[in-house]
């Protein structure tokens, strides 16, 4: 029997527990769509700089914050009982109050002190994903206790989905404040908005009605704990070969912050221009969402990753061939089905590879050891940018998430129901 069809005997309160942490993805999802990375931000930066290596290091700082404490915090997830009690403290004052706080920085210091003001943002965009991936072993650990294997990619996709189709009118309403008020009280109104939403999400993952875990490991000291690490890559190939692939797609990624601001400079578009993008982008997210939670949950979500990487392929060559914004906007719809299903299928697959007990280890270490490729991909990018031109990111990116595609499809075996 494999431990996923172990660890699935019994689930108490699954319908409770599948609506309030549906309602947790689904408020986070538009409160950080109002101030997306990939369409707000980096325009919010480019009035504050002219470095491109600035938009390059905000992607860069989040993925190193969210990616690389995982493996650290893992150890202490297994040894817990109890994961929610820690998921909401460091959630909700780590993961969520930067926010507020950078828009408040943004309100008062973006014209006096531009300088001062991106730095603010950075860091607290930096803290805010750092304290995520502190809390994502213990989190995601605790919703496959709570949410079994059956339905997790209808919940992720659920969830990611009306959450996004939410942030299309939210898109609407990104245009209006950007056009409607003046810089900086239209971005400092998008963090404001951005923080209720996001504080209702926190309220919602808090009335989780958690089991403790039948199986926990004994705590260990970090040294200890690490040194063991090694031989979890060594006895699974299969698992090897997929932090492989995943590494090469990844990197592939690293021209994803410049679509927008490439748009704003080739084409003029305005802040209603941007805020329609966004919304392309976030309703590409919602529909794609349903789309692939369901196709992960009936057929694996192996073959959502995959189809997945060859979008992030097509999405560069796609802005190089660009005539015009309309055009444009088939990069983002693109880009948004690649998001939605890593979204709905990326953790789901890491609980494939494990038995329950190691749930946070393989949650740890695949997302550390995918780390420095997602803090180096868009700096790579931004380098490219700066002494190449968008034209020749755009090419070198297409050409390496291709590779990527290809060792996910023909190299990685489906996990699921393999026998160990």
């Amino acid at each position: 029997m494999t431990p996923v069809a172990v660890e699935d005997q019994t689930v108490p309160h699954v319908s409770w527990n599948f609506a309030v942490n549906l309602f947790d993805i689904i408020f986070i999802t538009l409160g950080l769509s109002l101030i997306s990375r990939d369409t707000v931000l980096p325009v919010l930066i480019s009035q504050l700089t002219d470095s491109k290596f600035a938009i390059g290091l905000l992607p860069a700082l989040a993925s190193l914050g969210f990616y690389l404490p995982q493996l650290f915090a893992a150890s202490f997830a297994e040894g817990l009982r109890y994961k929610k009690p820690f998921v909401i403290t460091v959630g909700g004052l780590g993961e969520r109050l930067p926010y507020p706080l950078i828009g408040l920085a943004v309100w008062l210091l973006a014209q006096k002190s531009p300088t001062v003001s991106l730095v603010i943002l950075l860091v607290g965009v930096g803290l805010a994903a750092s304290s995520a991936g502190i809390a994502t072993p213990a989190w995601y650990d605790m919703i496959a206790k709570v949410i079994p294997v059956q339905r997790r990619g209808l919940w992720s996709g659920l969830g990611h989905g009306l959450g996004a189709l939410l942030g299309v009118a939210g898109a609407w309403f990104v245009g209006r404040i950007l056009v409607s008020y003046s810089f900086p009280d239209n971005f400092a109104l998008l963090f404001l908005w951005a923080t209720i939403f996001i504080s209702i999400s926190w309220v919602s993952i808090a009335l989780t009605k958690e089991p403790p875990s039948t199986a926990t490991k004994a705590k260990v000291r970090l040294g200890y704990y690490l040194r063991q690490l090694p031989a979890v890559l060594a006895r699974d190939r299969n698992y090897r070969r997929y932090l492989i692939s995943r590494t090469v797609v990844n990197l592939g990624t690293m021209a994803g912050g410049f679509f927008m601001v490439y748009g704003v400079q080739r084409f003029a578009i305005d802040g209603a221009g941007v805020g329609l993008l966004t919304g392309v982008l976030i309703g590409s997210v919602a529909l794609m969402n349903l789309v692939w939670g369901l196709l992960g949950d009936r057929a694996g979500h192996k073959g959502v990753l995959t189809a997945g990487a060859f979008l992030v392929c097509a999405t560069p060559l796609v802005a190089f061939l660009a005539p015009s914004p309309l055009w444009l906007g088939l990069t983002f719809v693109l880009m948004g089905s690649y998001q939605a299903a890593d979204q709905a299928s990326a953790l789901n697959l890491i609980l494939e590879f494990c038995a329950p007990e190691d749930r946070p280890t393989y949650i740890g270490l695949t997302n550390t050891l995918l780390a420095p490729v997602l803090i180096v991909a868009p700096l790579i990018g931004g380098g490219l940018a700066t002494f190449f031109g968008y034209q020749t990111l755009f090419v070198v990116a297409a050409l390496v998430a291709g590779s990527g595609a290809l060792l996910l499809a023909v190299w990685v075996r489906e996990p699921r129901g393999a026998i160990r």
